[in-house]
């Protein structure tokens, strides 16, 4: 007779979006522990949505055809009932974002790439909603940040930080740029930022989330 031995799982290795890891920076005392752990339990059940993927493709699409917004203003009535409200939330700020980049003729989509970047002993997947590239040649790689609150200095600064950190592999020769999707808002690397500094402070995070990780 042959008896079988159960082994134990083997453990999940600390791993976050760049959404996960800059929402986490921003919180601070207990509040890090819980959200570590809502993100593990999200890992292991490989869970997870996105409801905000009709809008991001709808934004693309009026950047790429040249249609001023008539893909954001139609978008609130293609979704299902139940995130209409948010849609109608959303949409108005990104439309304002859409006329900010000005002629509609001198900017289009660019192809960008998603980065796995170690920050300390944590993997961090850097993942831009899209590039654009306009008619001067200059580039940018747009992450959208779609919560109610404005998002925070802390937010901000680690997004555009790792954005730019990863930008070789991301789109070459390109500016990281945070839009604030509700208000319209973009948010540019500050000049006076020290990046050695702020890598610091970004590895003293990582480590204490893959420490609260592996608790």
């Amino acid at each position: 007779m042959t008896s079988t031995v159960t082994l134990p799982a083997a453990p999940i290795p600390p791993y976050a979006t760049m959404l996960g890891f800059t929402r986490y920076v921003a919180r601070t005392g207990p509040a890090k522990a819980t959200f570590v752990g809502g993100l593990r339990r999200q890992r292991e059940r490989r869970s997870g949505f996105n409801p905000h993927g009709q809008l991001v493709k709808a934004l693309k699409a009026d950047i790429a055809f040249r249609t001023g917004g008539s893909y954001l203003a139609e978008v609130p009535n293609l979704v299902k009932p139940r995130w209409k409200p948010l849609y109608e939330a959303v949409s108005a700020g990104a439309a304002h974002y859409l006329a900010s980049l000005g002629d509609p003729e001198q900017v289009g989509l660019a192809q960008t790439r998603e980065a796995l970047a170690s920050v300390g002993p944590l993997a961090v997947k850097i993942n831009p909603h899209f590039g654009l590239r306009y008619a001067d040649s200059s580039r940018e790689a747009v992450r959208l940040h779609f919560d109610e609150d404005p998002p925070s200095a802390e937010v901000i600064t680690a997004t555009l930080h790792l954005m730019a950190r990863h930008m070789d592999q991301i789109l070459p020769n390109a500016s990281p740029v945070l839009v604030d999707v509700r208000r319209g808002v973009s948010h540019r690397l500050d000049p006076a930022s020290k990046p050695a500094d702020v890598e610091r402070w970004l590895a003293g995070e990582a480590a204490a989330f893959t420490a609260m990780w592996a608790a």
